[in-house]
């Protein structure tokens, strides 16, 4: 009986996704993304990654309520645009302060580390809601992230409610992202298919801005949005002009602070967005300032030493991080003399202002790949959807994980 190969086990598991049109992107820029391998882990560590990711998000919450009453100097130390400042003071839902997130973890020695938090467009979306599940049936395993998909409506139809009391329009809903890039118009398609709301999904280069008003254009036609999903970073958001030079991105910002547009997720998810925030959550800590001792023991046991400036040189390895970097995007790994262990080779966010952090060492894993046994670092995503713990997603990389790091589907052991 002949043996299947490898890739005949991959076409098996991703080609029925591809057909149904939902996850089309297993393979990106010409190479193999998604994995045909699944990593176990037991039922124990799969809750504590749910347990840090709910106390985590406690902490987090805490801080943005204060942030948005604070001093602009502040703001604009931690990072944001001042085209925002109005904007991320919205108050929203303060229970639930971003409605999509995820926290990425490394397991280590002394236990799970968290090493950022992304609030404002994350993605890893499908694959761990959709493909997960689909990847452990074709090998026989439970799904760590059976059923959470649901977890989506609530927290879509929690924040539309928030904004509703609070006096909005939220009659004409709108899902956006770059038309042309697979992975985020596939995201937001997902997403508005699970939100379980009457939308219809945009283009971003098909949203104009007309008389203080936001708008899709469909042909000769401007639609009014009241709500938009946006699977569009703020940052970049804050600085876009038009062909005429004209300050579109600030515009609509000032069309959220002026609560003429409701923004999924809200302008608060983006406050937690910067990682200058761990900076700030750590200086607190280490002051033994505003937090309960609860949640100093928290902060000690998931997060990381992390300072504005360098305080690691000659005690221990550390990492520079642009506050606003994605995908691992501008990272550098130094060693405790300063030396470069490892630096990310892409062009992007090296003009941002820098986070220095205490490093810890991706765990090793051997997967399995059309290329044959691949030895790599494992980094663990963890959801935080409408304020509770949702699906995790696992990414097998170099030291630094960046986007072209393998999606490896996950079970449960036993």
């Amino acid at each position: 009986m002949m043996r299947e190969s490898d890739q005949d086990r991959r076409e098996r598991l991703y080609g029925p996704m591809r057909e149904e049109g939902v996850f089309t992107w297993d393979w990106m820029y010409g190479d193999e993304y998604a994995l045909a391998d699944i990593h176990l882990i037991s039922r124990d560590y799969r809750q504590e990654l749910s347990r840090a990711t709910e106390r985590l998000g406690h902490i987090f919450a805490k801080v943005v309520p204060v942030l948005q009453q604070a001093d602009d100097s502040l703001l604009l130390e931690l990072g944001v645009p001042e085209q925002a400042l109005r904007a991320v003071r919205t108050v929203v839902d303060q229970t639930q302060p971003t409605v999509i997130g995820r926290f990425d973890f490394a397991q280590t020695t002394e236990g799970l580390k968290m090493l950022e938090c992304n609030s404002d467009t994350p993605t890893g979306i499908v694959e761990a809601f959709y493909v997960n599940g689909h990847a452990c049936r074709f090998f026989g395993r439970e799904d760590p992230n059976a059923g959470m998909d649901a977890h989506f409506e609530v927290a879509f139809v929690s924040v539309l409610d928030a904004y509703r009391q609070r006096g909005y329009q939220t009659d004409q809903i709108w899902f956006s992202s770059l038309d042309w890039h697979e992975e985020d118009r596939g995201t937001t398609l997902y997403l508005q298919d699970k939100s379980g709301l009457s939308a219809r999904f945009a283009a971003l280069e098909d949203l104009r801005v007309w008389e203080d008003r936001l708008y899709v254009k469909e042909g000769d036609d401007l639609l009014p949005v009241d709500v938009l999903y946006r699977l569009h970073a703020l940052e970049k958001l804050a600085l876009e002009q038009d062909e005429d030079g004209y300050p579109t991105g600030a515009h609509v910002l000032s069309l959220i602070a002026d609560r003429k547009l409701a923004v999924i997720n809200p302008p608060s998810g983006f406050l937690i967005q910067t990682k200058a925030l761990q900076a700030l959550i750590w200086n607190l800590h280490e002051t033994d300032e505003f937090f309960t001792s609860e949640e100093h023991a928290i902060i000690e046991k998931y997060m990381l030493p992390t300072y504005f400036e360098n305080q690691f040189t000659g005690a221990c390895d550390y990492v520079t991080k642009p506050i606003f970097g994605r995908e691992g995007g501008g990272v550098v790994i130094f060693d405790a003399k300063g030396g470069i262990l490892e630096k990310d080779q892409e062009e992007f966010y090296w003009e941002q202002p820098m986070i220095y952090q205490k490093r810890v060492e991706l765990p090793e894993i051997r997967v399995k790949t059309t290329k044959g046994l691949f030895d790599g670092r494992l980094l663990w995503g963890s959801f935080w959807i409408g304020g509770r713990a949702s699906a995790i997603v696992a990414r097998v990389g170099g030291p630094i994980t960046n986007n072209m790091s393998y999606f490896l589907p996950v079970g449960i052991d036993g």
